[in-house]
């Protein structure tokens, strides 16, 4: 048995305060009735009623909404599809060489990754705008993807896409009919990582965004700079529920799957 010595407990207490009592309060100064947001007169909801009919604030959040389900979506196809790449075909001319460009993202800086594909945009003649940042956003989150989906691919049991394809089910159908659904907890998790990401990037779309394609945290990084309103704590404060909404789902619905996977393999043993 563990024993909490007093220096881990004050480690642990410090340690998730310095993490989570910024947004604690951010949230509590969300509903505060006064207008200065470091002085508290009393509960009130007006500024999420104030948030709502802001149009510049709504307009930017609907980009945002719109780039991160289609760059999550995308992301999510693309990465599993080179994490089954990288798993199942071991050896192929240009491996190492994929598989760089696949994880490059992970550990590229996000001004680097953001220069680079806005001269990307710039050499093809791109118009910057939504979909300049929706292929960013696809181009770095797509890594995650793949992490995520690779690593329930490594322990795969093979044998039942062996067993699929003796019956007479084709690569196409023993993908979707046996292999997907396993691996589908993976590959929702890693569409609500890269749909999250989207969400709160503010680096890489700065560089790739364009006329009438401000995303959330780029209007709310501007309005910062001129002083923090309560419009913008209510904002991040929706932004906040939203990440852990999704987070919540994503773990309930993998720890569902993974307790039916494992109650089908104990009834698989006991026939």
């Amino acid at each position: 048995m563990t024993r909490w010595s007093r220096f881990n407990i004050a480690s642990i207490v410090l340690g998730f305060g310095f993490l989570y009592l910024p947004i604690v309060l951010l949230v509590i100064f969300s509903f505060n009735e006064s207008k200065l947001v470091t002085v508290w007169a009393g509960f009130s909801t007006k500024w999420y009623a104030s948030l709502f009919q802001n149009q510049a604030l709504m307009d930017a959040a609907w980009v945002t909404i719109r780039v991160a389900l289609l760059s999550a979506t995308l992301a999510t196809i693309l990465g599993t599809l080179a994490a089954l790449a990288l798993t199942r075909y071991r050896r192929f001319h240009g491996r190492v060489l994929f598989s760089g460009m696949v994880y490059a993202p992970l550990v590229m800086p996000e001004v680097i990754t953001g220069l680079s594909l806005l001269l990307l945009f710039v050499a093809l003649g791109l118009d910057r705008g939504f979909w300049t940042i929706t292929l960013a956003h696809i181009t770095f989150t797509m890594c995650f993807v793949a992490v995520v989906v690779q690593s329930r691919l490594v322990t795969f049991d093979r044998s039942i896409e062996e067993a699929a394809q003796d019956l007479g089910a084709t690569p196409v159908a023993t993908f979707f009919q046996v292999t997907l659904p396993v691996i589908a907890p993976a590959v929702f998790s890693g569409w609500v990582l890269a749909f999250t990401l989207s969400l709160d990037d503010l680096v890489i779309a700065s560089f790739t965004t364009g006329p009438g394609a401000t995303t959330l945290p780029m209007k709310i990084y501007s309005q910062v700079r001129l002083g923090v309103t309560p419009e913008i704590n209510a904002a991040c404060t929706i932004l906040i529920g939203i990440v852990a909404f999704g987070v919540l789902v994503a773990s309930i619905v993998t720890r569902a799957r993974e307790n039916q996977r494992e109650r089908d393999e104990r009834a698989a043993a006991a026939m």
